[in-house]
């Protein structure tokens, strides 16, 4: 057989652990795996010495077209997220305008994506107050999956996302039990969060540990309690986004042992930075919930390297550079962050902590996909879409701003650095990110929705 592309010879990470093998490609798919394959192919790539991976599958990222493409737009996001190691991720409802909470709306999000994306994606549907009569549409269009706010979310802004009351969460997820959909919950005490806000920001408590302090860890825990409550309830399976406490997870780990269908999602930035470091870093690293102190992030490491969390998300939420100005009451809250998930993680995880490389596929890839439902990625195995990345731990870099993809060009990540890097992505057999030429080819990512 000749093959559309070989990649040969590097370190395998396959569900079991890793074997040094070569890997066959044809019409898009992984076709052979084998210690040595001679055949010839169209493209051949020099692995020795890298991690060949799945590619990650991001469910939290934030793209804001249409409506505020000025923040990100699909061209931009998806280059961020290819140099990053991401072959497909799925868009948050949230921050394009209109909010994607009816078929409608869906659809603009559709059109604007077309011949945009350098990796896969999907689209998430929204819960809100007032689209209890829509979610039905937006099942049969395709979503994988919805998403609803518990945490405080205002805005004037028409079609803009707005949090959900206990009764459109308990009416939303008896609904949503019907169709057999899964529903992924910020989660934190809106009312408590936000009073605590305006009390610390009228005594001039600007510092990342009061910022923290007044998102307290109870407040993620009581939400996520009470979306559990309601998941009994109503038989809804649930997905806990960013959770950022040892306490929240414990939680989630009880409800599964109860029988709840449950599952959890933390990020990077919780991982990487302390409440104690915000303040040198500035708004760039403020975040919903917010950066912990040193304290909880020890207990969060635990719950990782022990297996409690179920896969790690980028939560890419950017903006303009202005937005990002003043302290950090006045600043738009989110991280651009996509394109350091899976390098920073593999230096932080596998390299400094001794995680097992095919346990950190499983965070970045292989539970994603399943609890997505997407069947045809998340592996290294036959006949599944050749969504591949190199990974060199021997690489060490800085992340400067000259080379972030992102329509605007700042990150919490900046003159970080950072002891691992992602060298080549691959999309369906097609090289889409190289190192050394940066984004290759044209935008041939394609929509996967829900089987």
């Amino acid at each position: 057989m000749s093959y559309d592309l070989i990649i040969k010879g590097g370190n395998v990470v396959f569900h079991d652990g890793v074997r040094k093998a070569d890997i066959g490609v044809k019409d898009e798919k992984i076709v052979c795996i084998a210690e040595q394959i001679t055949s010839d192919a169209k493209e051949v790539i020099d692995a020795a010495g890298q991690y060949v991976m799945p590619g990650m599958i991001d469910t939290h990222v934030h793209i804001s077209e249409p409506g505020r493409t000025h923040w990100e737009g699909f061209e931009t996001g998806s280059k961020s997220l290819a140099a990053g190691g991401t072959t497909c991720y799925v868009e948050m409802p949230l921050n394009a305008l209109p909010a994607t909470t009816s078929r409608e709306n869906l659809q603009l999000k559709l059109d604007a994506a077309i011949n945009q994306n350098y990796v896969d994606y999907s689209f998430y549907g929204g819960l809100v107050p007032d689209n209890l009569d829509k979610l039905a549409e937006l099942d049969e269009a395709g979503v994988p999956a919805f998403k609803c706010f518990l945490s405080d979310i205002t805005s004037e802004v028409p079609g803009d996302f707005l949090h959900v009351d206990d009764y459109t969460l308990y009416k939303g997820m008896q609904k949503l039990a019907e169709l057999d959909q899964l529903l992924c919950i910020h989660a934190e005490n809106p009312s408590i969060t936000k009073k605590l806000g305006q009390e610390f920001a009228s005594l001039g408590k600007n510092s990342g540990v009061e910022y923290a302090e007044s998102r307290p860890v109870f407040t993620e825990v009581e939400a996520v309690s009470r979306a559990i409550l309601f998941a009994k309830e109503t038989g809804c399976k649930l997905h806990l986004v960013h959770i950022s406490t040892s306490e929240a997870i414990q939680v989630i780990q009880k409800a599964r042992q109860e029988g709840v269908d449950v599952t959890v999602e933390s990020c990077p930035h919780y991982f990487a930075f302390t409440a104690e470091q915000v303040d040198e870093i500035g708004p760039k690293a403020k975040c919903q919930p917010p950066i912990r102190p040193a304290n909880v992030q020890a207990k969060l490491w635990e719950e990782l390297l022990n297996g409690n969390i179920d896969w790690l998300t980028s939560d890419h939420s950017p903006c303009t550079e202005d937005l990002k100005q003043g302290n950090l009451w006045e600043a738009w809250g989110g991280i651009s962050g996509c394109q350091n998930n899976v390098d920073l993680m593999f230096d932080l995880a596998v390299k400094q902590r001794g995680l097992a490389v095919e346990k950190f596929v499983d965070l970045i890839a292989t539970n994603p996909a399943r609890r997505f439902n997407i069947p045809t990625k998340g592996e290294i195995a036959l006949s599944k879409d050749a969504d591949i990345i190199l990974v060199d731990p021997n690489q060490s870099y800085v992340v400067k701003r000259e080379d972030l993809y992102y329509k605007n060009k700042h990150s919490a990540y900046e003159g970080r650095k950072i002891d691992c890097r992602v060298t080549k992505t691959i999309v369906r057999g097609n090289v889409v990110f190289d190192l050394e030429k940066g984004i290759v080819g044209e935008p041939t990512g394609k929509l996967v929705t829900k089987k």
